[in-house]
């Protein structure tokens, strides 16, 4: 074996959501519905494919590694400094950047659990020791999170809504949170499904301008339904973005996702409509999961997790079998609940009846 960092030999592969292509040829079926990766089903702003026709011409170029446009664009959006910005290769990079940046051997970082999984990588890479906080009420416990804080901390991870379980914790609950942790410390506030999140949720454009240790990551994956393109941003006291440029790659986003972020962010039409068609899909699971007799968590995300009452991994195998393709909770230590993302109308109805079918089967 070539030697190599100790660390990693504790970390386990990230499990992302299959594919379709290996679904359609396990499975044998034709078409699949992919629900398992919180995507938004509803498409990007018809803006988006003009606006990378345009820039095709530009690809035999590297990208603006400073990503001007974008970046005056969307200051000017979150009424922030161009200095407050760092973008990335989507929310995996800037979560690894973060990491690289602000930890090291012997360092400890405060995680929730279950909560996105890349926390925990990045800190291992680094050599850090995570700190694993259970959940309260499904949401991140900041009580909980702020008496883990020791002299060794120098991260604390936040997702909120937290990913899998969609709760969240609102502005007041984080004032407070901030007032008990040193000055010193970073915050970092995953804010990935910030746009789906009830209006009560802290808004990091104005935290970071009363607090100079948090930072915010935010993408366009989710919303404006950039996934593929992987571009995402970190909002932040122009120090601290300062820091984490240090050890940016020059080039990590391309011309064509760069470009595409542009036309999503301006067409404030697509953006009111894939909000408010998923608060209608919330509402649609919530009447037919009480029909059902299904408990749920009442979610502020564009997925939806609830409790099946019998073996999660099962329900998934049985749903991947009708060409649907959802997420076991089993991952997450949750092993009766599945996680579901929202979408158009007819989906949510297609998922409905496909849970109605396998529940009846089990009973038999």
């Amino acid at each position: 074996m070539v030697i190599h960092k100790k660390t990693l030999d504790e970390i386990r592969p990230f499990l992302p959501a299959r594919s379709i292509e290996s679904v359609k040829r396990e499975y044998g079926v034709e078409t699949v519905l992919k629900l398992a990766g919180n995507e938004n089903n509803h498409g990007a702003s018809p803006l988006v494919p003009e606006a990378i026709r345009n820039c095709l011409s530009e690809i035999t170029r590297y990208p603006d590694t400073n990503a001007t446009l974008l970046r005056e664009a969307l200051a000017k959006h979150l009424c922030a400094g161009e200095d407050e910005l760092l973008f990335g290769n989507g929310s995996f990079e800037l979560i690894s950047i973060v990491s690289a940046a602000f930890l090291e051997e012997g360092a400890e970082v405060v995680i929730p659990q279950p909560s996105f999984g890349w926390y925990t990588v990045a800190a291992k890479t680094e050599s850090a020791a995570p700190v694993f906080v259970p959940l309260k009420d499904y949401a991140n416990d900041l009580d909980a999170m702020a008496a883990k804080i020791t002299d060794r901390t120098r991260l604390v991870w936040l997702c909120n809504p937290n990913n899998p379980t969609g709760a969240y914790f609102n502005a007041k609950d984080l004032d407070r949170f901030l007032d008990k942790v040193p000055s010193s410390l970073l915050i970092a506030l995953d804010e990935a499904y910030i746009d789906f999140s009830a209006p009560d949720s802290p808004r990091s454009e104005d935290l970071i301008h009363r607090h100079k240790n948090i930072v915010s990551l935010r993408t366009f994956s989710k919303v404006y339904a950039l996934a593929s393109l992987r571009i995402a941003y970190a909002l932040a006291d122009r120090e601290v973005i300062a820091l984490l440029s240090k050890i940016r790659q020059p080039i990590n986003t391309n011309t064509v996702a760069q470009a595409a972020a542009l036309a999503a962010l301006s067409d404030e039409a697509h953006y009111r409509f894939v909000v408010d068609e998923n608060e209608k899909g919330k509402r649609l699971y919530y009447r037919e999961l009480a029909r059902l007799g299904f408990s749920y968590i009442p979610t502020q995300c564009n997925f939806i997790m609830f409790d099946v009452q019998t073996s999660a991994d099962e329900v998934a195998e049985a749903f991947l079998q009708r060409g649907i393709l959802i997420r076991s909770g089993g991952e997450f230590g949750m092993p009766t609940w599945v996680r579901v993302t929202i979408g158009p109308e007819s989906e949510n109805r297609r998922v409905i009846q496909a849970l109605e079918e396998i529940m009846l089967l089990k009973k038999r």
